[in-house]
């Protein structure tokens, strides 16, 4: 028998993914693995599979590819830079602290992936493991499906670790005073709007089909309960500060107001001012900077607005690697060596 060893814990942080380069092949690999998850797009196998790898990736590969070479940063793509940022802050966190938890980040879809995050976590002797999805809203879409493929990498281990898991933190008191703290930085640094004079503020979360909630999915409940703690944390009521959700694919209905046309309404209603911030994205990343920063700026200007601002993500901005370190410790209560 071997003697038994020091424990180790290990925090994976699980984030949704991006293509390893801005081309057409990159992304369409990620593309292909993204939208092929009936989690994600719940469509019979057999009708969408070949409409998908036979007119969906040929189709968007190329145009996805201009967008996304459109945000890309020297580090790489923007989503994967501000992850790897706040990462290394959170763990400077908990190296000041004296705190031994190895912390690795996986994608969903794309590199690193989570087989090979959680290898790396078992590399280094772990074997206690906190699993914190970087979606603050629950979704079967996002967090279970990244939970879908942790398990089944789990599966092919025969010395498993122990393993917590994080279902949501969409009305954590951390996370709504990081996000009200963002929106405040990029006000005294540009200005408030004149709510007075009409101007808005948008909360754009990211949109699902409107059949998943009538499933019983509740992502559509909790983006309600961030919006409106957030306006509460910033005084605004909800004339003030709309909640709309971006992102829609295809025919069906998905979750509205939709972002896009919200904007557009907004402009030709003689709004002067619209601001724009995506709580429900902790990071920058092409839904964020191109879509909502580029085209949903272009929407609104063109519609008669006057004055439009993007507010960026939370990143690795201080507040919200302070919520993350208390989400997380939270969660490690009672493991040996942590909170």
């Amino acid at each position: 028998m071997q003697d038994a060893k020091t424990p180790r814990t290990g925090l994976l942080l699980i984030n949704l993914g991006t293509p390893d380069a801005p081309t057409p092949a990159a992304v369409g690999a990620y593309l292909k693995e993204f939208l092929s998850d009936p989690r994600v797009v719940e469509i019979p196998r057999a009708v969408w599979l070949p409409l998908l790898y036979g007119v969906i990736v040929p189709l968007r590969s190329r145009a996805s590819a201009k967008k996304y070479a459109s945000v890309w940063m020297s580090g790489g793509s923007p989503l994967m830079v501000h992850t790897q940022a706040m990462v290394e802050a959170l763990r400077r966190r908990f190296a000041a602290r004296g705190e031994d938890v190895a912390i690795e980040v996986a994608m969903r879809y794309g590199n690193p992936s989570i087989p090979a995050a959680l290898d790396a976590l078992l590399a280094k002797g772990v074997d206690r493991v906190l699993c914190l999805p970087l979606y603050p809203q629950y979704s079967a879409t996002t967090t279970a499906t990244a939970y879908d493929a942790l398990f089944a990498a789990l599966a092919t281990k025969r010395d498993q670790p122990a393993v917590r898991t994080i279902k949501d933190y969409c009305a954590d008191a951390g996370y709504i005073f990081a996000l009200a703290s963002r929106i405040r930085e990029a006000w005294r640094e540009g200005g408030a709007p004149d709510f007075a004079a009409g101007d808005k503020l948008l909360f754009s979360f990211h949109g699902v089909p409107k059949r998943t909630m009538l499933k019983g999915d509740p992502y559509y409940h909790q983006c309600l309960e961030t919006g409106r703690q957030l306006r509460a944390a910033l005084g605004l009521d909800e004339r003030q500060a709309l909640l709309t959700f971006q992102s829609r694919f295809g025919r069906e209905e998905w979750l509205q107001p939709y972002t896009a046309p919200t904007l557009a309404d907004l402009g030709r209603a003689g709004v002067r001012r619209a601001d724009v911030f995506c709580p429900g994205f902790p990071e920058d990343c092409l839904e964020t900077l191109e879509e909502i920063a580029m085209e949903g700026k272009q929407k609104f200007l063109h519609a008669g607005g006057k004055d439009y601002r993007y507010i960026p993500c939370l990143n690795d901005s201080p507040d919200w690697i302070a919520a993350l370190d208390t989400i997380a410790g939270l969660h490690l209560r009672g493991w040996a060596g942590n909170r």
